[in-house]
């Protein structure tokens, strides 16, 4: 993978303890446009716990996230600006539609509501637009969540397990939605299961161990 392309995100010596636990140590990468990074290793190692440190939702024990060689906390509207964070909570209102979620999320970040019926076809929501999100599964929360991506403008994604409950057309479409946007100089960080289908000279990974005393 190419390194000249401009640095979005560095982790500086990040290092994570959890329950007395330690995750991960001292840990360092940058993150340059045109990155897709998979952030891989067994339950237990850190893949959640690194990326809401990433994010700026969790704090780390020692070292710092930068963002434009600014600590995070430092450029923080500026920064979240430019992040789309999906985690395992889909930040979906029950009392709310489909279409009501997406819409309120897409007006909240300045994109057009008016397209959110159309996106929410993109991940297979077609005819459930008028939905109580409260009577759809937690599979089809996910979707609405998802459907973000194809009206973000932000550079920055970083998603947690965003290949949970999609199907094999849906996870292709994602990687190629990832592939577009990374190919337009944003930057992609994930965790998930699964290799992904696509070109490896497109994407590398960060691999996650436990840690022994």
């Amino acid at each position: 993978m190419t390194t000249t392309n401009p640095i979005l995100l560095s982790a500086d010596k990040l290092t994570c303890i959890r329950e007395d636990r330690l995750l991960f140590d001292e840990l360092s990468f940058n993150v340059h446009a045109g990155d897709i990074i998979q952030v891989e290793g067994a339950n237990g190692t850190g893949k959640t716990s690194l990326l809401r440190i990433l994010a700026g939702l969790s704090q780390p024990y020692s070292g710092q996230v930068l963002y434009k060689d600014q600590a995070i906390n430092q450029c923080d509207d500026e920064y979240k600006a430019d992040l789309l964070f999906i985690g395992h909570l889909a930040g979906i209102k029950g009392e709310m539609s489909s279409e009501e979620n997406l819409a309120f999320y897409l007006t909240m970040h300045g994109l057009d509501a008016t397209k959110a019926e159309a996106t929410l076809d993109e991940v297979n929501l077609f005819g459930f637009e008028d939905a109580m999100a409260s009577n759809l599964s937690a599979g089809q929360h996910r979707r609405i969540a998802l459907a973000r991506l194809w009206q973000s403008q932000s550079k920055i994604w970083i998603l947690d397990e965003p290949f949970t409950a999609i199907d094999k057309a849906g996870v292709k479409k994602l990687e190629q939605l990832m592939l577009k946007h990374t190919q337009n100089g944003g930057a992609v960080l994930l965790t998930t299961h699964q290799d992904l289908s696509i070109n490896s000279n497109d994407y590398s990974k960060i691999i996650l161990e436990h840690q022994f005393f």
